[in-house]
């Protein structure tokens, strides 16, 4: 079965059809964030030493390295920041920019086998990204849009993922290591969001056999209760062979999903994790450390 193996120094995580889900970690991105945005403009980067090692400590996998901040040296700092992430962490990294400069500049320094996150089926960006994945021995991200904007019908996205694919095999890029985004819309927006994106997400991982990933918040975009609308999604998501996903592991009702997730895929041997993640402290059968037995007061 496809695996897309992502690497650093010290670590291998493992995308993959057979694999527990892997949650890539998204805090460590200026966008939307004036904050943020405006530290590491200024070289501060105290913040993302912080989101780095709060999402690791929250169950991320690999970590979204973004640092896309207008009027800013985005290929300087981009790279200054996966060289002080690797040095706090053995997570693997997904670099993530539009401007492949700051993709250059990051897969310079970037120590193992990085995911690039992105291309699309842009020609133009077709030429540009993948001799640069090829180069450096990374694995993309295909994004299924092209010079025609996104479409609504998930045929179209399909063909040009299913081009994406093609080319990076053009270029040497095998299979494995290409992680299609088949573009998850606002269900708020798109009534039939959900099921399309289920939809495309089977045929990806049963016609063209490639792992898949997305950014999961959008799914819930506009909506109340986004948390619980997320994790909906992520279950079923799982459940129809998506293997990753790009979203904030701080959010701990997406989390158990996940995790419940991959307990219902056979992906939790024995449901180890789940036991030592949710096991009550006393009690250990579910008693929540009430005496069994005991009479309940009245």
């Amino acid at each position: 079965m496809t695996k897309t193996v992502i690497s650093s120094p010290g670590k291998e995580v493992v995308i993959g059809f057979d694999s527990p889900f892997v949650i890539i970690g998204e805090r460590i991105n200026p966008s939307g964030r004036k904050l943020l945005a405006a530290e590491m403009k200024a070289g501060d980067y105290s913040r993302v030493e912080a989101e780095a090692l709060a999402q690791v400590a929250a169950g991320a996998q690999m970590l979204d390295i973004n640092a896309g901040i207008p009027l800013a040296d985005e290929p300087r700092i981009l790279a200054e920041v996966i060289q002080l992430v690797q040095s706090l962490t053995d997570a693997p990294l997904s670099i993530d920019s539009s401007i492949v400069a700051a993709l250059a500049a990051g897969l310079a320094v970037y120590q193992g086998k990085a995911l690039v996150n992105s291309v699309t089926g842009e020609e133009e960006r077709l030429q540009s990204v993948l001799p640069l994945v090829k180069k450096h021995g990374a694995a993309v991200v295909a994004i299924s849009n092209d010079e025609t904007g996104i479409s609504e019908d998930p045929d179209v996205r399909f063909a040009v993922a299913k081009k994406i694919v093609e080319r990076a095999a053009d270029y040497g890029i095998p299979r494995h290591d290409v992680v299609v985004d088949p573009l998850v819309m606002p269900v708020g927006a798109i009534n039939q969001a959900g099921r399309q994106a289920l939809s495309i997400i089977r045929r990806l991982r049963e016609e063209l056999q490639v792992n898949t990933t997305c950014g999961a918040s959008n799914f819930s975009f506009g909506l109340p209760n986004r948390h619980a609308l997320n994790w909906s999604f992520l279950a079923m998501a799982i459940g129809a062979g998506m293997t990753s996903a790009i979203t904030n592991p701080l959010h701990s009702e997406e989390m158990s999903a996940v995790m419940g997730a991959n307990v219902v895929m056979g992906h939790d041997p024995n449901c180890a994790h789940w036991i030592a993640k949710f096991r009550e402290a006393a009690g250990g059968d579910g008693t929540t450390g009430r005496r069994r037995g005991r009479r309940r007061q009245r």
